[in-house]
């Protein structure tokens, strides 16, 4: 298992290396030159899209509670095929037409009033939330690394960061997109091949399900947790909010769909990405509950490491070691991405787009995103090495936090040509402080920030869009 884990680690740094040899532009770091096949981007969308968050977090959160976390799964593939079939065809057209590498950029080009001022806030929030979520993969890759070899999570976060910044750092989009090809054919196989064994265990081994699930927790076989009536309904309503995130709100998903060559490559990425999720979903969902059916609910200490638990005890040493190194490519691909992507807005928006205002040369933004990768990373391991918070909790809260800020600035960005800079500005600050409060105020144990952040931000931005313009037309 070691030897085939470490061969998995180093394959991953040498393929991402090798491709950073086409890294020779700051637009090549940040969008790959819009030159990437479609099926290449698709795959690492949701090599990306789907992290520790997936194969940890879900898997142990449906382990944990049953049920009730298909609504979340639900929630997901609904936002996934609307991005993929609503919005990527208008990211790619919105991104050629203002010639924008970066969501930030694309913002500033379109409402220009308040290009600065977009530009930072913007930038602030990427980068503020990022280092919560790529912290996250970190932990998550100790974690997993710890319940496989017993190696101090400590240092399964430091080999984690190692290898996600030597080859993000060099080769920018890339290489990560190269990656994250290869990481989501591991992953999908790991959320495939596991299922199926599973349900072959619990057939051949004739083992009762209902005398097994009896065992299980309260309210695990209920599809609202036990709850009824309106107490239901929050729960059903809570976990399919995970739909709002989706919805434009995600600049490390959007760049994937920004960096498409042609309508063509969208549709084929489109049916790849839709296909997968779907897999995924289903698998993790079997994963879940056939844990509680095979091993019952104290299986492990920590909920999220059920699955590691099941690939070490169900398959044989090597094939385990290739199985988890699908796990772990969840984390490193949705790490590389979101370093990726706040690294860019730093040396594109804050740097090229207010410090140098688009007068710098490329060489020296390319080296800028460089020093910012790494920066961002390092100070998303420092965060990973002190929070003992559950990694289904912190990706949550930024899920809330960036995708519902963004989300409903990119909606109506899109769609509504009354929406104005002051909406946008509105949107994004909306979105970081009803956030915040949210989570703050404990309201995240009645109406989760997913929806509420939403909802709030996207109506304040109407409203001040409507008075702004009104006065607008008012003086002239």
């Amino acid at each position: 298992m070691v030897i085939i884990f470490v061969g998995y680690l180093l394959f991953t740094i040498g393929l991402g290396l090798w491709h950073a040899q086409k890294t020779k532009s700051q637009s090549d770091f940040v969008l790959g030159g819009s030159k990437l096949p479609g099926w290449m981007l698709a795959l690492s969308e949701r090599a990306t899209g789907e992290s520790a968050w997936l194969l940890l977090g879900l898997s142990g959160f449906i382990y944990a509670n049953g049920f009730s976390g298909i609504w979340i799964a639900i929630g997901c593939l609904m936002g996934i095929s609307t991005a993929w079939i609503v919005l990527a065809k208008k990211f790619r057209a919105e991104a050629e037409k203002y010639n924008a590498l970066t969501m930030p950029e694309y913002f500033s080009a379109k409402f220009p009033e308040q290009d600065k001022t977009i530009r930072i806030l913007s930038t602030f929030i990427i980068v503020f939330f990022f280092i919560f979520y790529v912290g996250a993969q970190f932990a998550g890759a100790g974690k997993t690394i710890f319940q496989t070899f017993g190696l101090d999570p400590f240092w399964g976060q430091i080999i984690a960061a190692i290898v996600i910044l030597i080859y993000a750092t060099v080769g920018g989009f890339v290489s990560v997109v190269a990656v994250d090809t290869f990481q989501s054919i591991l992953m999908i196989t790991t959320l495939v091949v596991t299922p199926v064994i599973i349900i072959i265990k619990i057939f051949s081994n004739h083992i009762n399900i209902s005398q097994a699930l009896s065992h299980a927790p309260a309210g695990f076989t209920s599809f609202t947790g036990a709850a009824t009536g309106f107490a239901a309904g929050i729960i059903i309503f809570n976990n399919l909010a995970w739909f709002f995130g989706y919805l434009g709100g995600q600049p490390q998903l959007n760049a994937r769909f920004m960096g498409m060559r042609d309508e063509k490559n969208v549709r084929i990425g489109r049916n790849i990405a839709v296909a997968w999720t779907f897999l995924a979903y289903i698998g993790v969902f079997i994963i879940g509950v056939g844990a509680m059916i095979l091993y019952g609910p104290n299986a492990v200490k920590d909920p999220e490491m059920i699955l590691p638990h099941i690939l070490t005890n169900l398959f044989p040493g090597w094939l385990a070691a290739i199985l988890l190194a699908g796990a772990v490519a969840a984390m490193i691909s949705t790490a590389e991405s979101m370093l990726l992507v706040a690294a860019s807005s730093i040396s594109q928006d804050v740097y090229k787009g207010i410090i140098k205002k688009g007068d710098a040369p490329d060489k020296k933004l390319l080296l800028i995103s460089r020093i910012a990768t790494l920066g961002v990373g390092i100070f998303a391991l420092i965060l990973s090495l002190s929070t003992t918070k559950l990694i289904y909790t912190i990706v949550s809260y930024a899920w809330a936090g960036i995708g519902c800020s963004f989300a409903p600035a990119i909606l109506l960005s899109f769609y509504w040509d009354k929406f104005n800079s002051n909406g946008v500005i509105t949107s994004l600050i909306a979105g970081l402080l009803t956030t915040v409060i949210w989570i703050a105020a404990g309201l995240e144990k009645t109406i989760t920030a997913r929806a509420g952040t939403f909802v709030i931000a996207i109506t304040l931005a109407i409203i001040v869009s409507l008075l702004t313009n009104k006065k607008k037309n008012e003086l002239a």
